[in-house]
């Protein structure tokens, strides 16, 4: 049975998951999507070090937003827990347990990202290594962040994929937002598991594969922002819960 909180006031709960959700798409697209498109230029350790050195407030400012993302996720899925539960309480525990270990693989990564600005800027880095082999280093922060994110974002197409058919099956949110997580869930998957194993593939889908991950993620979270849950659906499901 759902907690009373969430019993009484589900679109409460709603709503300030989908403020949550929305804090998170802005701030990662900034941070992933604006400014390491914009500095970041692959296979070029000299021109992204220089890129990150003539903008390091800009670079200071997405580092922060994406240790931001991951502090929001946190509440985000207590929240999500509370309303996909009364679905199965197996299956959402099972969502939790993916959600979880990606966002603790995804805090990590955010250590190499912290890295990269004392490697550029520290004086006794500088009289220990020469500038290019400081931009090697660098570069290998980024690379590494790049990496441990991918790792994450399996978890995370995991979890979408368990969310998704919560949702489907809920009755009390909209079975294609249930649908469009899931192949959410499947396009991250695809995209992630290409970039670390297979590169050249990557190269070829992406950012295109990306695309349904942003649609679903976006509808989903307008959804709980703008109209919360059906109440009627809601109060039956629990209803049914307090029977069973």
């Amino acid at each position: 049975m759902a907690s009373p909180g969430v019993e009484n006031f589900p679109q409460r709960y709603a709503r300030t998951a989908g403020a949550l959700y929305l804090a998170i798409i802005v701030l990662g697209g900034f941070a992933e999507g604006l400014v390491a498109n914009k500095l970041v230029v692959p296979r070029n350790a000299a021109t992204t070090a220089h890129n990150i050195l003539a903008s390091t407030g800009l670079w200071r400012l997405s580092v922060a937003g994406d240790l931001v993302v991951a502090l929001f996720a946190v509440p985000l899925l207590w929240i999500e827990y509370l309303l996909l539960r009364p679905v199965s309480n197996q299956l959402v525990l099972l969502a939790v347990l993916f959600n979880l270990v990606s966002l603790a693989v995804e805090a990590i990564s955010k250590l190499f990202l912290l890295l990269v600005m004392p490697i550029l800027v520290n004086a006794d880095y500088a009289t220990a290594f020469e500038p290019q082999q400081l931009n090697v280093l660098a570069s290998l922060a980024l690379k590494s962040h790049d990496i441990s994110f991918n790792i994450s974002l399996l978890f995370f197409g995991f979890a979408c994929l368990v969310n998704g058919n919560l949702i489907f099956r809920s009755g009390y949110l909209p079975k294609l937002i249930g649908v469009l997580m899931q192949v959410a869930g499947l396009s991250c998957l695809t995209a992630c598991f290409a970039a670390l194993f297979a590169p050249t593939f990557a190269d070829l889908i992406i950012p295109a594969v990306l695309i349904p991950p942003f649609i679903g993620e976006s509808s989903f979270c307008l959804w709980l922002l703008f109209k919360g849950v059906n109440v009627a659906k809601w109060n039956e499901r629990i209803t049914i819960g307090q029977r069973t």
